[in-house]
């Protein structure tokens, strides 16, 4: 992609920084809260589903070290950034450029520690976006169903499985759940006090039989509305996008 139709923006307090397109799809906060909730360690390898730009995987990498990454993203533009973002901040990450139900073989061979994904949160109906990279990466042309399934059989035993969502779609996510998955953890995400999640955080394991936890939800925003063009996060949240903070351990 042209550097002319990029931006370079500062994730994680200038730790890490990350060329994306102008217009279109674009990596905001949801990627670096998924980041922010991996148990990843050091020497471990992770799988990341519609990779984007390689926000998430990017982040995870600043945060934690030696990781082995692996991306996988459909749109070749966003593939490409990818790898370049992973070159620009010194993340060696493998990104292959094919639809997450169709795997190249030498991913379909291997297993790891973490997936992580950050599917699309609509299904597709009404006007598309006129961008036909925000349309393929917001509206849900691959079944969530679908998602989940390739992410499962990618884990290794005991391997962790870690999603965001719309927390609308929090019971669509468990009826996709199966017996090979426990330890499930949902966090959900308030913009504000008061208000209903509209983001949730699900961790599981493969093959761990842990009974179902629904956490407090987070609260992403101090006081009951905006206030003009101050930032407003919580300091918990703060420490997240700023100091890659871990979300929660274990």
């Amino acid at each position: 992609m042209d550097d002319t139709k990029l931006t370079i923006d500062d994730f994680l307090g200038g730790k890490l920084r990350l060329y994306q397109p102008k217009t279109g799809y674009r990596a905001g906060v949801d990627p670096v809260l998924l980041a922010a909730a991996v148990p990843a360690q050091a020497g471990q390898s992770v799988l990341d589903l519609g990779c984007g730009v390689g926000a998430a995987s990017m982040c995870l990498g600043t945060r934690v070290p030696g990781l082995r990454h692996f991306g996988v993203e459909v749109q070749e533009d966003y593939a490409d950034l990818a790898r370049r973002n992973a070159a620009e901040n010194d993340i060696a990450m493998d990104v292959a450029t094919a639809d997450i139900g169709a795997l190249p073989d030498y991913l379909r061979a291997m297993s790891f520690d973490h997936v992580i994904a950050n599917p699309p949160y609509y299904q597709r109906g009404g006007t598309p976006s006129p961008d036909a990279g925000r349309e393929t990466a917001m509206g849900e042309d691959t079944t969530l169903a679908t998602w989940i399934e390739v992410a499962v059989r990618r884990l290794a035993p005991q391997g962790t499985l870690t999603i965001i969502q719309d927390a609308a779609r929090l019971p669509e996510i468990f009826q996709c759940l199966d017996s090979r998955m426990g330890r499930l953890v949902a966090l959900p995400f308030s913009a504000r006090k008061g208000r209903p999640a509209h983001r949730v955080v699900l961790r599981a394991n493969k093959g761990a039989r842990t009974p179902f936890q629904l956490l407090a939800p987070v609260i992403l925003h101090e006081g009951d509305e905006h206030q003009g063009d101050r930032e407003s996060y919580t300091a918990e949240i703060a420490a997240v996008l700023r100091n890659g903070a871990s979300l929660f351990a274990g």
